[in-house]
């Protein structure tokens, strides 16, 4: 609830503000985490999962747009996408999450190519939202095949 209630302040800041654009993209993100709570039921929400999941729609949608040849409206979800980077936890360094896949291949005794998803179950929980699973399975994969 703690991103939802900072979202729902920033709201209020930017109709202070009279920046209506901000506003509009910031009512959008509450409303996926007030829906996100309500079919919760009782679960946990994963708030900083669901903003990552709004973020990549944004920019799924801004190559849409692009390809489409408007990019007026390409600009304007990435625009959205950055607003959502504002609220997401910082990403890990690459050294960092070297270091976290080490760690996890030692304790895992992951020696091959094999072991990735063993490898993967001990490292994503501890990167969560700070780390795209995409670059964590490469790294993996890296360092299991030398």
């Amino acid at each position: 609830m703690a991103l939802l209630a900072q979202i729902q302040n920033d709201v209020r800041a930017a109709l202070k503000a009279g920046e209506r654009e901000r506003a509009q993209a910031l009512r959008m993100l509450a409303n996926a985490l007030q829906n996100a709570h309500k079919d919760a039921r009782g679960r946990t929400v994963d708030e900083v999962e669901i903003l990552r999941r709004e973020r990549k729609r944004r920019l799924e949608a801004a190559e849409a747009y692009e390809r489409a040849g408007d990019s007026e409206r390409a600009r304007a979800e990435r625009a959205e996408a950055e607003l959502i980077d504002g609220y997401l936890p910082q990403p890990l360094a690459t050294e960092e999450l070297a270091r976290i896949v080490d760690e996890a291949i030692a304790e895992t005794g992951a020696s091959e190519p094999r072991d990735v998803g063993k490898v993967m179950a001990a490292v994503m929980p501890r990167v969560r939202g700070r780390a795209d699973g995409a670059e964590v399975s490469r790294l993996v994969k890296e360092r299991l095949a030398a």
